[in-house]
């Protein structure tokens, strides 16, 4: 395919000097005020022109021209993804499915029950509520590409110009949260600067990188019409400039802390943040989801990459350069995600340590490569089984577990909050039994087999859960590589059921899956009582959530496509752990 041509009015790199006339019409026309506040004298606006040379850029292209901040974009892209979801698991016929994603935004409203359990994704067909499509744009319209590009082709621009567009987005929402929040003149008396520090940690370091990035995606859009690759891109920058954000993120359990510690103790500061909140530019959105910013984009822009190399050709170049930049990238977020839990799992192992008296020979607890998997309370099962009478609950004694991710500690509560440790064994030297068809009175009933305990001998438990979900919980957790309802752990060719997340989810304890809008996950097991055991497909992260966040797909030519996508997305990660064998994933 030829050269296409670029753009008719190339936009400049840089900004040429403004004179003291120009400054007030331009800042007009680029809506500096809400950028930068209402304080726009001749200084503050050579500022604003000279700090960032993408605002012009950002202005033009950006989503709704800039209209829409970086949440509000995150919330309607992946209720978009959501809705046509829908839409794709309501047809039979695969072209159907890939042409409705062309045809979702005009879609009239369905009546079918899983439109109306989020009744709000509608207001995505509202035209004002859209964001900019690589296709509408007056440049891509006036040049014929679209006659010469394939359908599948304009999906890849589309993909790629997202991740652009929805970069100029969250980079005004991080300016916000400096120029708005962090630079306030009456947050700044009233906060330390230590308590600032923690607050907003390497907030500025993060903007300057966000910048730097969307500046060198900016060039790329400005060569051709059609894009080129923008992964080589955020493969650059992942490399060279992102650990800023393991910096900001692993501060989040430190900066939640303080907020909630300065909204108690200073009712001042209480009152700005709420008067800074009301202001009509942070569009109802709070002073905390500004500080979470950082950690949502890195993970959205893992998702977007993985967009991206849905759509690029099987084997080819770009291929190669999408697969390197979601390596890095997911490399990134693990450490993001290992930096938050590190400061909470060790707090935590030495709160369980004081709680612990060994009745059998010590065990040392607190360890960095340890962390808490799962506590609860259990029954035990007494006496020999041929003398059982199951009709007296005085047959079970109460037992309390401590589940880390290698070891297993049994122990019984005593006085003063504490627990008195009786036996102990290796996670690995664990297996679980199901008892089925034992009649109601050994319900959620379950063999735990300790190959090896604290006295060096093989001993089983039988123990009883409160439901048949916590039951499902714990033997998994204690034997996590048991086949489960759905699937076995050594095959990967089952086609198992399949959620898509259309409520976000909170995990409550360890054992539990945070959900965000438009997840896709593997059903893996399922218990009576409303609980869900699922395997994440983007990053193949498991844990429990209940169902009602989700509906199920339906459509076995939707979920063997979903199923494709994962496999080719994380290829190199499975040849890498066939290499290194099988291993305990939690």
């Amino acid at each position: 395919m030829p050269r296409l041509g670029r753009l008719s009015q190339p936009l400049p790199r840089s900004l040429p000097p403004p004179t003291p006339t120009d400054l007030p019409s331009m800042a007009e026309s680029l809506n500096f005020p809400e950028l930068f506040g209402t304080n726009l004298d001749a200084t503050n606006l050579f500022r604003a022109f000279t700090w960032s040379p993408s605002l012009i850029w950002i202005q033009r292209f950006g989503p709704q021209k800039l209209g829409l901040l970086y949440q509000e974009y995150r919330d309607k892209s992946t209720r978009q993804e959501i809705e046509t979801r829908r839409l794709q698991d309501s047809q039979t016929d695969t072209e159907e499915c890939s042409a409705s994603e062309e045809t979702l935004s005009e879609a009239e409203p369905t009546n079918t029950v899983e439109s109306k359990a989020v009744p709000q994704i509608n207001l995505l067909r509202n035209s004002t509520s859209r964001f900019n499509l690589w296709q509408d744009l007056p440049e891509i319209r006036s040049s014929g590409v679209l006659n010469i590009l394939q359908p599948d082709e304009i999906k890849l621009q589309e993909s790629m110009f997202e991740l652009v567009t929805s970069e100029a987005s969250y980079y005004k929402s991080l300016n916000l949260l400096v120029s708005h929040f962090m630079e306030n003149e009456r947050l700044k008396k009233i906060l330390h600067q230590s308590e600032a520090h923690i607050l907003f940690s390497n907030v500025l370091d993060v903007m300057a990188v966000s910048e730097r990035f969307l500046l060198d995606l900016e060039q790329r859009v400005e060569e051709n019409i059609v894009i080129s690759d923008v992964c080589d891109i955020v493969y650059q920058h992942t490399v060279n400039h992102f650990s800023v954000y393991v910096t900001y993120v692993s501060n989040q359990t430190y900066q939640e802390r303080a907020y909630k510690q300065l909204l108690q103790d200073k009712p001042n500061f209480r009152e700005v943040i709420s008067q800074l909140e009301l202001d009509p530019k942070c569009k109802g959105l709070s002073f905390s989801s500004f500080l979470i910013l950082p950690f949502q984009r890195i993970t959205r822009l893992k998702l977007l990459v993985q967009n991206i190399l849905k759509k690029v050709e099987e084997k080819s170049e770009k291929e190669a350069t999408a697969l390197e930049a979601h390596k890095e990238l997911e490399t990134v977020v693990k450490a993001c995600n290992e930096g938050v839990r590190k400061m909470s799992r060790t707090e935590q192992m030495i709160s369980i340590q004081k709680k612990l008296e060994f009745k059998i020979k010590s065990v040392p607890i607190i360890s960095h490569s340890r962390w808490l998997l799962k506590q609860g309370e259990l029954q035990q099962m007494n006496g020999p089984k041929t003398s059982r009478t199951l009709r007296t609950k005085k047959l079970f004694r109460e037992i309390y577990l401590f589940l880390f991710n290698d070891l297993l500690v049994i122990c019984r509560q005593i006085p003063g909050d504490k627990y008195q440790v009786f036996d102990s064994a290796p996670r690995g030297l664990l297996r679980v039994e199901e008892l089925e068809d034992q009649g109601q009175s050994l319900a959620n009933v379950f063999i735990l087999r300790l190959l090896e305990n604290a006295d060096d001998r093989e001993v089983s438990y039988m123990l009883k859960a409160s439901s048949q979900s916590e039951m499902k919980r714990w033997m998994i957790s204690l034997a996590p590589n048991r086949r489960t309802k759905f699937v076995s752990f050594t095959s990967r060719l089952v086609d198992c059921p399949q959620i898509q997340c259309v409520h976000p989810y909170v995990a409550q304890q360890p054992d539990e899956l945070s959900l965000e809008l438009a997840d896709v996950l593997n059903i893996l097991d399922k218990a009576d009582d409303g609980w869900i055991f699922g395997e994440r497909l983007h990053d193949q992260e498991r844990g429990w959530f209940p169902s009602s966040m989700g509906e199920e797909i339906l459509n076995p030519k939707i979920r063997s496509q979903n199923l494709k996508e994962c496999f080719r997305v994380h290829k190199s990660d499975d040849s890498q752990r066939r290499k290194l064998g099988s291993r305990n994933r939690q």
